[in-house]
Formats: structure tokens, C-alpha cells, sequence
């Protein structure tokens, strides 16, 4: 399953970056996020892996982010492995009058039968989240917001 989501917002890309790239900054815009742990490599550079928790809905799910390309203020690219799955998103950044236009590309492989199922009984489910995590940042870069308060 492929599917690209973009968003507008509305702070330099330089500034947009400093506040994507800290991980103590995840909490106020992933919801659900339990806790994170640097694994190995040097944090947020390419070959880095973190281990990451979330609650979502009623379970836990517990992944491996690993960066495979930092171009920064450009792209990053990540891929995050769980049980069954495996997404690989590939993030744009570009300035447009001031403000960043972040386009993430997605890639998700399924390698349980289960997930494949629900990949393709609910393809939009994983757009929605997704797309969850942009508005979120978006909210959270512009106006201070955090999940965290709601």
C-alpha cells in the first residue's frame, strides 16, 4: 500500500526542522506516545534506531524507527518496523513564502496475514493517521498545542 499526504505550515523551514527534530518534542504532537528510546547509532543521524511505544486504541504497539537518509532542512527519510508491518516514509520539506510545505510519502508492507487483511479491508485508516500526525505537528509548531493537554 503507497499513499502521499502534504501539509502547509506556517513557520520558516529552519524553524519547522529545529521542532521536528527533537525528540523530546514527539509527545506534543503523537499521540498516544508512551516512550522512546535511543537504540544505537548516532541519535537522529542516518543508521540511528529508536525504539518507540504507543498506545493505540485498546493495545500497545511498540516499533523500531531507523533514519536511512537525513538531508535536513531538505528530507528525511525513516523506516518504522513493527509486528507485521513495515512503513517506510519518506518526508519533503520545502519553503514556500515563509512557510513549509511537508509532503510524506508512505510505503506500507505487510507481512502477516493479518495486517495484510486490514490493509486491505482499511486502506484509509492508515492515511488518517497519518495525516493525524501532520495536523497535530502542524498545531503543535504554530500555535504550541499538545496532545498532551486533551
Amino acid at each position: 500500500m503507497q499513499y502521499t499526504v502534504e501539509i502547509l505550515v506556517h513557520l520558516p523551514r529552519d524553524e519547522f526542522v529545529k521542532k521536528l527534530d527533537d525528540p523530546e518534542n514527539m509527545k506534543h504532537w503523537q499521540n498516544g506516545l508512551l516512550q522512546y528510546e535511543h537504540l544505537s547509532g548516532v541519535p537522529g543521524e542516518e543508521g540511528a534506531q529508536m525504539s518507540l511505544s504507543y498506545n493505540m486504541g485498546n493495545r500497545n504497539v511498540d516499533m523500531v524507527e531507523t533514519i536511512i537518509k537525513r538531508n535536513f532542512p531538505h528530507e528525511l527519510h525513516a523506516s518504522y518496523d513493527t509486528k507485521g508491518v513495515q512503513n517506510i516514509q519518506k518526508n519533503y520539506f520545502e519553503e514556500v513564502d515563509g512557510k513549509t510545505l511537508w509532503k510524506s510519502d508512505n510505503i506500507f508492507k505487510f507481512s502477516s496475514f493479518m495486517m495484510k487483511l486490514i490493509g486491505i479491508l482499511m486502506p484509509g485508516a492508515f492515511k488518517k493517521q497519518t495525516m493525524k500526525y501532520l495536523n497535530d505537528f502542524k498545531a503543535f509548531a504554530e500555535n504550541g498545542t499538545s496532545v498532551m493537554d486533551s
